[in-house]
C-alpha cells in the first residue's frame, strides 16, 4: 500500500485539492530550529506536497474559535523520505511548521504512517500558533491495512460539528489503531471520555513500554547479581503497570 491508498480511503472532495509541492526552503526558514534540523530536511526529505486544504468553503464544515485555538482550515500533507531520515524528527518538524493543524501521511522505505497534532495559541508570541503536544504517530503495518481503518478515515466519518471536532476525529482514528495494535480490537471511542482515557493509557503504555526495554537492556548487561536481581524486580514492577494500562486501551 502507498501513501496514494490512504489519500484516496479519506474521500477528499475535488474543491478542497491543492497539489502543491512544498519547498524545503520554507521548512527551513520556518521550522529548523538547529543545524542538525536544517541538515535532515534538505537532505533527508524526497518530497513534500500540499494536498489539500480543508475549509469551510471546501468541505461545508464551520470553522472553530475559542480562547486556546483557532482552526480556520486543515491542510493534508503527504512527505516522502530518504533512507536514514530521523522520521520521528522530521514529522515533527512539519507539524510546527505549519500554521494550521495537519494531517500528515508520510513514507519511508515502504512503510507508511500517519499523524496529527493539535495546535494552539502561543502564550509566548501573540498570533503564533504553536503545538498543543508531541504529534500522535500510527505507523501501519506494510502490506495490507485493515479495512476498518480505512473506513474509519473517511472524512464523511468524521464529526462535522466544526474543524475542531473533525480532526478530533482523526486523532480518535489514530489512537484506535495505536491500541488495536496492542490489543486485537479497533475500536473508536464512544465518547470524549472514552477518547481522553485511551489518550493517556497509551502514552503511559508507551512510555512503560520504553522504561522496560532500558531496564531489560541495562540488566543484560549488569555484571553484579545483587544490582540485576533489583533490575529485574523493577521490570516486573514495570510489567505489572504495564498490564493495567493495557487494560484501558
Amino acid at each position: 500500500m502507498k501513501i496514494g491508498d490512504i489519500i484516496a480511503a479519506l474521500e477528499l472532495p475535488p474543491e478542497s485539492h491543492v497539489d502543491l509541492r512544498v519547498a524545503k526552503k520554507l521548512l527551513v526558514e520556518n521550522g529548523a530550529p538547529t543545524s542538525s534540523d536544517k541538515r535532515q530536511i534538505n537532505d533527508r526529505i524526497e518530497e513534500l506536497l500540499w494536498l489539500a486544504a480543508l475549509k469551510p468553503t471546501t468541505i461545508g464544515v464551520p470553522k472553530y474559535r475559542d480562547p486556546v485555538r483557532e482552526y480556520l482550515e486543515i491542510a493534508v500533507l503527504s512527505l516522502k523520505l530518504r533512507p536514514g531520515a530521523k522520521a520521528g524528527r522530521l514529522v515533527e518538524l512539519i507539524h510546527r511548521a505549519v500554521p494550521y493543524p495537519v494531517l500528515l501521511v508520510s513514507e519511508q522505505e515502504n512503510v507508511l504512517s500517519v499523524s496529527v497534532a493539535h495546535k494552539r495559541w502561543s502564550l509566548g508570541e501573540e498570533g503564533k500558533m504553536v503545538l498543543d503536544d508531541s504529534p500522535i504517530l500510527s505507523e501501519l503495518p506494510t502490506g495490507s491495512i485493515p479495512q476498518q481503518f480505512l473506513a474509519s478515515v473517511t472524512l464523511t466519518a468524521q464529526p462535522r460539528d466544526h474543524l475542531f471536532a473533525l480532526y478530533q476525529g482523526w486523532m480518535d482514528c489514530l489512537e484506535a489503531f495505536k491500541a488495536s495494535q496492542i490489543t486485537g480490537l479497533f475500536i473508536r471511542p464512544s465518547d470524549k471520555e472514552m477518547a481522553a482515557n485511551r489518550h493517556e493509557a497509551l502514552r503511559e503504555y508507551e512510555k512503560l513500554t520504553r522504561q522496560i526495554v532500558a531496564l531489560r537492556a541495562q540488566a543484560t548487561h549488569e555484571s553484579q547479581m545483587n544490582r540485576r536481581v533489583d533490575l529485574n524486580l523493577k521490570i516486573q514492577s514495570l510489567e505489572t503497570e504495564l498490564a493495567n494500562a493495557r487494560s484501558h486501551l
